[in-house]
């Protein structure tokens, strides 16, 4: 081949510039598919919403919220409206039951002279003072019991024999033996709380999922690492079922033993209104009883979600 002949195929073969004026073909869809944008966040870094995306979630959620909360409050509302109501209308005797605003008016009152907040903080001292022991106390020997079998065969009879006695039929036992002072009824609030805890966190321990236990036994957990690890966090479910019940039993059992024997307390101010035929005083102090007892739940729920988080919602 002449060296003519190279050169002229050299110049068939070389790239031809692409002019100004011819368009440039625009990407393949695979390609843009593949180069992520310039904006996007890293791999396994979850964007942070502004605060114009979070303003707009809220305000979606908003109608939700409210319909939410009326639904909730509907009963309530309708119950202090026939509260209300009926007395004024004759249906039953305004002596013995006062309309709701009069009450309300008894509760301000209260409120405001201290008579409320000595006695809700009397009660309140005894019943957590109570619950707390109960809580505990409990909590680790219904772990033991309910892991350990020759534990529970030994100590089975007797919490046979002592959960099926009502905790106010043995309170004229406890006022003999410790006094009509404090250490009587914190005695006989943990007495009461101590039974719903422990058997729920019996049957919790009993109840765990036995795949949980084989796959833990097959990693080689040693026994703290395993109450740690699967026993714990499987039973707080059932346990707190108990804890709850027992929130509840803590007020009942008190204001019931302040009836009988106190100088102070919501039971005392109950009682004495009713001697003293102040009844919007008396259904003054049952309202704040009812309101305690609401919010120690609540509360209990949240330390409740706080211990349970790791579980998955139902249907998530």
């Amino acid at each position: 081949m002449s060296p003519t002949t190279g050169m002229a195929t050299e110049k068939t073969t070389a790239p031809v510039p692409v002019s100004a004026a011819e368009p440039v073909p625009a990407p393949s869809s695979a390609t843009s598919a593949a180069s992520p944008p310039h904006d996007a966040s890293p791999a396994g870094v979850r964007p942070v919403p502004s605060t114009a995306a979070r303003a707009r979630r809220a305000a979606r959620r908003l109608p939700h919220l409210l319909v939410k909360g009326a639904t909730k409050s509907v009963a309530i509302v309708a119950l202090l409206l026939l509260w209300e109501t009926a007395p004024r209308l004759g249906l039953v005797d305004r002596t013995f039951l006062p309309p709701f605003s009069e009450v309300a008016r008894a509760w301000w009152v209260l409120a405001a002279d201290g008579q409320l907040a000595d006695n809700a903080g009397a009660s309140l001292v005894r019943s957590f003072s109570g619950f707390g022991l109960a809580v505990a106390f409990a909590v680790p020997l219904g772990l033991l019991i309910g892991w350990y079998r020759p534990v529970a065969d030994l100590l089975g009879p007797l919490l046979e024999v002592f959960r099926n006695t009502a905790a106010l039929a043995l309170l004229p036992v406890f006022v003999l033996l410790l006094g009509i002072g404090e250490t009587s009824k914190i005695s006989i609030v943990v007495y009461a709380c101590t039974w719903p805890i422990l058997l729920n966190t019996i049957s919790a321990v009993r109840n765990v999922d036995p795949t949980l236990l084989k796959l833990a036994k097959s990693m080689d957990l040693s026994a703290p690492r395993l109450f740690q690890k699967v026993i714990l966090p499987s039973s707080v479910p059932v346990m707190f079922t108990g804890i709850r019940l027992a929130g509840a039993v803590s007020i009942l059992v008190l204001v019931a033993a302040e009836m009988i024997g106190a100088k102070a307390g919501l039971g005392y101010l109950i009682n004495a209104s009713q001697y003293n035929f102040a009844i919007p005083q008396m259904y003054a102090g049952i309202i704040t009883i009812s309101a305690i007892g609401v919010t120690f739940n609540q509360l209990l729920v949240v330390v409740e979600r706080r211990l349970s988080s790791w579980r998955l919602p139902v249907g998530g």
